[in-house]
Formats: C-alpha cells, structure tokens, sequence
C-alpha cells in the first residue's frame, strides 16, 4: 500500500501546476482522498478531498475557485489543479487516503504520500 505525490515545483504569482497522486495496492475511487498541505512553522492543513463513489469534492475557503481535484480510475490516479496560485499557497502538499472518512481532517487519513514541495514566488 503506498501513495506517491508528485507535480511540484517553483511557479510564479498567478501560475499554474498539477500535482498527481498515484497509488500502488488499492483503488483509489473506492476511498476519501484528500490533499493536504504544510508550510514551515504552521499546522498540516486539509485543502481539498474526493470522496469515493460519486467523487464528491470539497475545497477549503482559501482555494475555493482555484484549485480543482478530480480523480482519474484508469490510471488510479487523483489529481489537484492548481490556478491563480498564490504566495500563500507555497507548502509541501501531501495526498492522503482516508479508509472511513469523508471528512478533511488529517488524523482521519490512514495512509500519506511522501510530499511535493509547491513554492510560489517571482
């Protein structure tokens, strides 16, 4: 069982990325995947989730608008479109499964990936 985050990078103000979260060991639309993110000095904070089935999403206040999750069954793979980025949103992003949640809190969530760096400056 092993999640893999990737897609991150250095992207000005107003850039773009797309990170991809794959999964090695299970299927990924039969559970909650969420993505969460850290910045140095501040809690993990949830920023986004999928749940399993229908694939319903929710998105923290702060991101609401610009980023988009969605989730890709033949490749098993969840993704998280990130728009209009923004300082603010410079962190290490993880992709978690949550076997028995829908909810986005972190303690909820089973298994973690290892983290992709997101730094967002000019």
């Amino acid at each position: 069982v092993q999640l893999q985050a990737s897609g991150g990078g250095l992207v000005q103000p107003g850039g773009s990325l797309r990170l991809s979260c794959t999964a090695s060991g299970f299927t990924l639309d039969r559970y909650t995947i969420g993505w969460f993110r850290q910045a140095p000095g501040k809690v993990r904070e949830g920023v986004s989730r999928i749940g399993s089935g229908d694939g319903s999403t929710y998105y923290t206040d702060s991101v609401k608008g610009r980023f988009t999750i969605s989730r890709d069954t033949a490749k098993n793979t969840v993704y998280l479109q990130m728009d209009s980025l923004k300082p603010e949103d410079t962190a290490v992003y993880y992709c978690a499964l949550a076997r028995f949640s829908f909810d986005l809190v972190p303690w909820e969530y089973d298994y973690w990936g290892q983290g992709t760096q997101v730094t967002v400056s000019s």
